[in-house]
């Protein structure tokens, strides 16, 4: 904690690139803690976000009294982005944080900051690339905490988002090389806020198959649970197909983040 208070007092004004997620509302808390009016928030909203996710952001901000900007982003326009390559999070993530760095630049903020941590060294994450080349600073990482120390340190803050469950952008849901369609995000995100609605807290739909595969990642310790309520499975399937989901499945493996890594060196 003292690197980090140092750090962020060292750059003297910051644009917090926030999600509302456990990480960027660590940060963004600390921030405004060290920097004041001096830290901004920076929200995007794009199709590859649920609106959810922007309107905690915004409640987050409201409620601590942070300046918070909306960054209106059309992921789908990022050439190449639709296409889900491989380096789609590269792409993605260079243009978002060039235009957030951009409107940085122009309040006179010095410099983009995002919650990056040391757990994120341990995947294939190639929007790290990105924020390299762009210059976009991890206090979190730069500090050495990891994410367990972020949950155990926001608890102390008594900030919410302590266990707040893991969930990367709508696009991770699905294999690479599946065309990203507003529709097909959409349908993802109603997925899965059925899941959550049944109670169940770190999950994904993963989609496959010319999108007619959903593949349900739950918990393990959760998976026993999904079969043993009564009427679950079939309303789960009914729900889904009625999305537009032809074949519904349930992961034996149980949730993991990155899954759709798994083959990339196969």
């Amino acid at each position: 904690m003292e690197q980090l208070h140092a750090h962020l007092s060292h750059l003297g004004s910051v644009a917090v690139a926030f999600s509302s997620g456990v990480d960027s509302t660590f940060l963004l808390d600390v921030a405004h803690e060290v920097l004041g009016a001096k830290a901004v928030a920076f929200t995007a909203a794009s199709p590859f976000v649920p609106q959810r996710d922007v309107d905690e952001a915004a409640a987050f901000c409201r409620e601590k009294g942070i300046e918070h900007v909306v960054v209106p982003f059309d992921t789908l326009a990022i050439p190449g982005v639709a296409e889900n390559p491989k380096d789609r999070c590269y792409l993605c993530k260079h243009a978002l944080f060039s235009e957030m760095a951009e409107l940085a630049r122009a309040r006179g903020l010095a410099a983009v900051v995002d919650g990056s941590n040391l757990d994120d060294d341990g995947d294939y994450r190639p929007g790290r690339r990105a924020l390299g080349e762009l210059g976009i600073v991890s206090p979190l990482h730069e500090a050495g905490m990891t994410k367990a120390d972020i949950r155990a340190l926001s608890k102390e803050r008594g900030l919410m988002t302590w266990d707040k469950p893991s969930f990367a952008c709508l696009a991770s849901r699905f294999a690479y090389g599946e065309r990203l369609t507003e529709d097909g995000l959409g349908r993802v995100n109603r997925a899965e806020e059925f899941l959550m609605a049944k109670g169940f807290r770190q999950l994904r739909v993963r989609v496959h198959e010319d999108a007619t595969l959903a593949r349900i990642e739950l918990l393990p310790e959760d998976i026993g649970r999904f079969f043993a309520t009564a009427g679950l499975r079939e309303e789960t399937e009914q729900k889904l197909r009625a999305l537009g989901f032809r074949y519904v499945s349930l992961d034996l493996r149980g949730f993991r983040s990155g899954s759709m890594n798994e083959g990339l060196n196969s």
